[in-house]
């Protein structure tokens, strides 16, 4: 219910003001022409936002976490089973939320319901938060009959997702850490360290060697330049983020992103997994393959991949068997390719695909495993140069200084 101000006249002629909560502007307007008032203006009352509320919304920008979602698809199960009329429910569970961008949407789905719409069509005005994956497959339970076992699928297959993140996000986390430092340390040396030793050896007057003579080079542009190497780099952070909005930009980072070093396998395996989860999530739902297919380009994170399935379906449309537009698209193993043909034959598609995301998500828990093993090598590589070049730039004109002394 919104909370609406109204001014109007009563039968006297009198100006009144006051509150009066309503579903719509139109429902308020018709409670004052019931009470015998005249509605002169109707505003929505909005509530003033806390600062903890202001920061949510500009935090989220609209979008809500996958640990939400997760949460708010098991309780939607437990509902749809006990036989809780949904708009009760959904009601309920907005009242208890904290996070404000879920629960604006949640009353919105809500009053959407109290005008007769479907669930999965009031979830659709929604789509930062409810995308075409989540509502067609709302949309397939309520046709069927079996929502529960929609929120059911929905809840497993965003769980199992977000732990395969998740355990991309933690074996990245300390290389990521020590690159970092190492960024840090570069820029204290070339600020503060190298420049005392420039003075130092400006006072003997001496040839330096060309490691040395780089070295201060780079450290007086830092710090002469520093402010240019700011916009430099913001400028190149705001054009590359811009790059990858575009159509052609999104193709040329997700090509790339499956041939990065050490870590463009597991990327590419964990898409794999994503496809074929989604895949084997959609079919058991009784969507048709086409829409499968569409929906499984959309859901995946990687636009060069989407590509590829949209591919596969326009082979698919064409009246190509699975198998063989899965093999022409280069994407899988003979094995996988395998596993697929004989899920077409024995009309198990779907749960060869979870076979298969099954397989491609044990691949990934084992590269994740030794990942560390990769980066530890490459990264003490790293700071063996960096460790070199420092101690020759600065240790070998002290020695040849030590040495004109003698």
């Amino acid at each position: 219910m919104t909370v609406y101000h109204y001014q109007g006249r009563n039968a006297q002629g009198q100006a009144v003001t006051g509150q009066l909560e309503a579903q719509s502007a139109e429902a308020a307007a018709g409670e004052l022409s019931a009470r015998g008032l005249i509605p002169l203006a109707l505003s929505e009352r909005r509530p003033q936002q806390s600062l903890e509320e202001r920061w949510q919304r500009w935090r989220n920008s609209g979008r809500v976490s996958t640990t939400d979602l997760i949460l708010f698809c098991r309780q939607m199960y437990t509902i749809t089973r006990a036989g809780v009329p949904l708009i009760r429910g959904i009601r309920g569970m907005a009242a208890t939320l904290k996070q404000v961008t879920f629960k604006e949407a949640l009353e919105d789905v809500v009053e959407r319901l109290e005008t007769g719409q479907e669930l999965s069509a009031a979830m659709r005005h929604h789509p930062r938060i409810f995308d075409n994956l989540f509502v067609s497959i709302v949309s397939v339970g309520e046709n069927s009959g079996r929502l529960e076992d929609a929120f059911n699928q929905l809840s497993e297959y965003l769980e199992r997702d977000m732990e395969t993140r998740q355990r991309i996000k933690a074996a990245l986390r300390y290389p990521s850490f020590v690159l970092l430092a190492m960024a840090i340390a570069i820029a204290v040396v070339n600020v503060w360290v190298i420049p005392a030793f420039a003075g130092m050896f400006a006072q003997f007057g001496a040839d330096l060697p060309l490691p040395t003579r780089i070295l201060l080079a780079v450290s007086g542009f830092f710090v002469n330049f520093w402010h240019v190497v700011l916009v430099l780099v913001a400028g190149v952070a705001v054009a590359w983020r811009q790059y990858l909005k575009t159509e052609a930009g999104a193709l040329y980072w997700g090509r790339k992103r499956l041939g990065l070093p050490i870590v463009g396998d597991i990327i590419e395996r964990a898409s794999m997994a994503r496809y074929a989860r989604s895949f084997s999530l959609m079919m058991r739902s009784g969507l048709p393959l086409i829409s499968t297919l569409e929906l499984c380009a959309r859901a995946i994170d990687n636009a060069w991949l989407a590509q590829k399935i949209r591919g596969i379906r326009a082979a698919t449309e064409r009246g190509e068997s699975l198998y063989r537009t899965h093999s022409n698209s280069g994407m899988f193993t003979p094995l996988v390719l395998q596993m697929i043909a004989v899920g077409e034959e024995s009309g198990q598609v779907d749960e060869l695909m979870a076979e298969v995301a099954g397989f491609y998500e044990r691949e990934v828990d084992y590269d994740i495993k030794r990942l560390s093993d990769r980066i530890e090598p490459v990264i003490i590589i790293i700071l063996a140069g960096f460790v070199l070049v420092m101690a020759l730039g600065i240790f070998l004109p002290m020695w040849d200084m030590y040495s004109i002394q003698q």
